[in-house]
């Protein structure tokens, strides 16, 4: 039993990892047991094929649509979707014989259902039922007579959806967020263990280890993200989201900072934070195995006990053994208790006992006080810090919502709402003549590529992953009609099963989402017997036109360029880098107590939707290769600029509490550097192309951050104090790399007294 369960628990940590929260394996039971349910009722109701494929779409419509976290605003959304859809469908009846009046509403509706985004999650999910409603209409070809059963066909989907989203799969804040914190601990042991694996690499095995290092930090920092996003509804006391963030960002830092410890510790001198963050960037010199010794071998041994602490339940860590273990990984915390080793494994052995820390808290954090009689000094003395930050730890303070200031076409959702709008007419047009009666299709994919987009560049490639995944689907659903033939309810299951790898995958792969879909509607096509191979072959037809359609209308209406686009979030990436940089530098230099942690995930915020729109300059097949190169290079620096922030952001909160940081007054002017860098930086990007350029404000470099504080910065600086110089010059050597891609002037101590012309490089 004791194995079966340590399987079990094996398979659950892996199943959290892969999918944080579950909300991908919740969204595919939902949408799979709401069409189910709505097809079961229907079918003991003696509803023929078409009212079947009509409540199956409905069903899904409804549970993927509303979106909202809260379970009372989303019972609302469901219940104004349901007239909604109504109206929605009768005007589908009403208009299905008139051609061109039909045409102009529906141009009409895709407007609206778009604009209602500004609305939030409810205008958004209205509009998409709104939308899709008239899609079915238009797909089961609804008339006048029919509309009082499809009316109940409709009352049944939504009353279907209802009863799966609140009693048959329910989903909660607080459930959602416990599953997150569950994920973050088992996206945690899976970096632990890599790093393990970096350490023990052979020369042949090492690149893939370190990639594995890579992977594991950023599906660290994306759990982390997501764990933010919840906390709000999630905790109902506020100090306890406070304090929940504040442990994640601890372990999140410190696992971050371990990892490159242990790169330091593979190679033949210091590795910067740029290689653990720049895909396919070789190990500094090579690398080399560390010796195998007694120190290296203890290295392993409390690797192996780290990731153990992370995963194991406070239930089951009671005991001598789980006490010995937690005290000698916090001892490394204290130099006396560090072995004899290199410089360089030293420096492991000490994030090995940060990291520690960090999980302590971030056990406390989640499980509540832990028995401590067991407590080694070195573990009284962590628990006592943990404690005093925990209660100086306030209450988040609300901060004033920003308003937008754009109005008319420069609102975002105007513009995407022509856009679409004049795409959808081009794909009727040109859709009417490949096919009288499946233009819809060409529409349908004009609408979904704009859907999470924002440029000319994100439309281009998600209509091209739509048009790979819409090919490959059309040959899955000839296979699959060929073998289902007339058997209704093997095609339906089949359907349902499509269904649910459809919205398990949509977060993963939008080529597989779109396969799944295709290869789900030659089944539907099916069951209304109207399949033919040539109907699937048309369904390609029609997604190539409507993925064109979306691209002219986002190129020439109000057009968004990637270039713009990027530089626009490129230039808030900045903005908020410096926020967190000047910020933290003032507490630590005596300033007045800042939310840091709050601005530092602002800044991760910032950088996830930069990273989201230079897809299209990164993407593999792009002809730009310097182009694609140069992207990559500056997101690597901005995430390496970015880690050196959140750690001075989290050494910054410790300041009030922690014994071994105090406050210097002069960081603030060793730091002065880096932030004016990050202005300059800035400033260029933002200025228009056509603008005429003014005086540049050039990058400046200089002598060491240390230097600054004066000649007597030696012994009676702790490890804290020089961990905290380390990250600002690292900082400052990051942004000063940042300004040669974006062809922004450097000037060097020697270019001070020179022509201003000579100091451009």
């Amino acid at each position: 039993m004791r194995a079966a369960g340590r399987a079990w628990a094996r398979l659950r940590d892996r199943l959290a990892a892969s999918d944080p929260g579950l909300l991908r394996l919740t969204a595919g039971l939902r949408t799979v047991g709401s069409v189910a349910l709505t097809l079961a009722v229907l079918a003991s109701l003696g509803a023929d094929v078409p009212h079947l494929v009509a409540g199956a779409i409905t069903a899904m419509v409804a549970t993927f649509a509303v979106r909202e976290k809260q379970r009372d605003r989303q019972a609302l959304t469901l219940a104004l979707g349901l007239p909604v859809a109504l109206a929605s469908l009768t005007l589908g009846a009403l208009l299905n014989s008139r051609v061109v009046l039909g045409d102009v509403v529906f141009v009409l509706v895709i407007f609206g259902a778009v604009y209602g985004r500004r609305f939030g999650d409810r205008g958004t999910a209205l509009g998409l039922i709104a939308f899709q409603i008239y899609f079915v209409s238009l797909f089961v070809g609804a008339t006048v007579p029919a509309l009082p059963t499809l009316y109940g066909v409709l009352g049944v989907a939504f009353l279907c959806s209802a009863v799966v989203r609140f009693v048959v799969v329910p989903q909660t804040p607080e459930g959602v967020l416990d599953r997150l914190r569950q994920a973050f601990r088992a996206r945690l042991a899976q970096l632990v263990a890599a790093q393990t694996e970096l350490l023990d690499a052979g020369p042949d095995d090492v690149q893939k280890a370190l990639e594995h290092v890579r992977a594991g930090t950023a599906r660290l920092h994306e759990t982390a993200l997501m764990i933010q996003g919840r906390l709000e509804d999630g905790t109902s006391d506020p100090s306890v989201a406070r304090l929940l963030q504040r442990r994640i960002a601890d372990a999140e830092v410190t696992a971050e900072r371990l990892g490159l410890l242990v790169l330091t510790a593979r190679s033949t001198e210091r590795a910067t934070t740029l290689t653990l963050h720049l895909s396919g960037a070789p190990l500094p010199s090579g690398g080399h195995l560390p010796v195998r010794d007694e120190a290296t071998d203890t290295l392993r041994r409390d690797l192996a006990a780290l990731r153990l602490l992370v995963l194991r339940p406070v239930a089951e860590n009671r005991g001598t053994a789980s006490a010995v273990m937690r005290n000698r990984l916090l001892g490394y915390r204290e130099e006396e208790n560090l072995p004899p080793a290199s410089p360089a494994v030293r420096d492991v052995f000490r994030g090995v006992g940060e990291a520690a820390r960090a999980v302590l808290g971030l056990r406390i954090a989640l499980d509540g006080p832990q028995d401590d009689t067991d407590d080694s000094p070195s573990t009284a003395r962590s628990r006592e810090e943990l404690d005093a930050e925990d209660a100086a730890i306030a209450g988040a303070e609300e901060q004033d919502q920003e308003t937008s200031t754009l109005t008319g076409l420069d609102r975002p959702t105007t513009r995407t709402a022509v856009q679409v709008s004049v795409g959808s007419a081009l794909a009727m047009v040109g859709g009417e003549f490949l096919s009288a009666q499946r233009w819809y299709w060409a529409v349908l994919t004009c609408w979904i590529v704009f859907i999470n987009t924002a440029s000319t560049g994100e439309i281009l490639v998600k209509g091209s992953r739509r048009l790979v995944g819409t090919v490959l689907g059309v040959c899955a659903g000839i296979v699959l009609a060929g073998l289902v033939g007339h058997h209704t309810w093997t095609a339906f299951a089949l359907v349902l099963l499509c269904l649910f790898a459809m919205f398990y995958t949509a977060p993963l792969s939008y080529t597989l989402m779109s396969f799944f879909v295709t290869a789900a509607l030659g089944l539907l096509y099916t069951l209304l017997h109207t399949y033919s191979p040539s109907v699937l072959v048309l369904r390609v037809a029609e997604t190539a036109l409507g993925a064109a359609c979306g691209v002219i209308a986002a190129a020439v209406v109000l057009p968004v360029r990637t270039a713009r686009r990027t530089d626009e979030l490129l230039v808030t990436v900045l903005e908020r880098l410096g926020e967190v940089t000047d910020e933290a530098v003032a507490q630590l230099s005596g300033g007045d107590p800042a939310d840091l942690l709050d601005r530092a995930r602002e800044l991760d915020q910032a950088l996830s939707d930069l990273r989201a729109a230079v897809q299209p300059l990164t993407h593999p097949v792009t002809p730009l290769r310097n182009r694609r190169n140069t992207a990559r290079y500056v997101l690597a620096l901005l995430e390496t600029c970015a880690y050196h922030a959140r750690s001075l952001a989290a050494t910054a909160e410790l300041l009030p509490t922690h014994p071994s940081i105090a406050a210097d007054p002069r960081l603030r002017r060793a730091g002065r550097r880096v932030v004016d860098n990050i202005a300059a930086i800035a400033a260029r990007i933002a200025q228009p192309a056509d603008e005429e350029p003014g005086e540049e404000v050039p990058v400046r470099t200089g002598p060491s951050i240390a230097s600054l504080l004066g000649p007597d910065v030696g012994p009676r600086y702790g490890r804290v104090t020089d961990r905290v110089l380390r990250h600002l010059q690292r900082l400052d050597e990051a942004v000063v790399g940042l300004a040669r891609p974006l062809d922004v002037p450097v000037v060097t101590p020697e270019d001070q007294g020179r022509p201003r012309a000579d100091a451009r490089r």
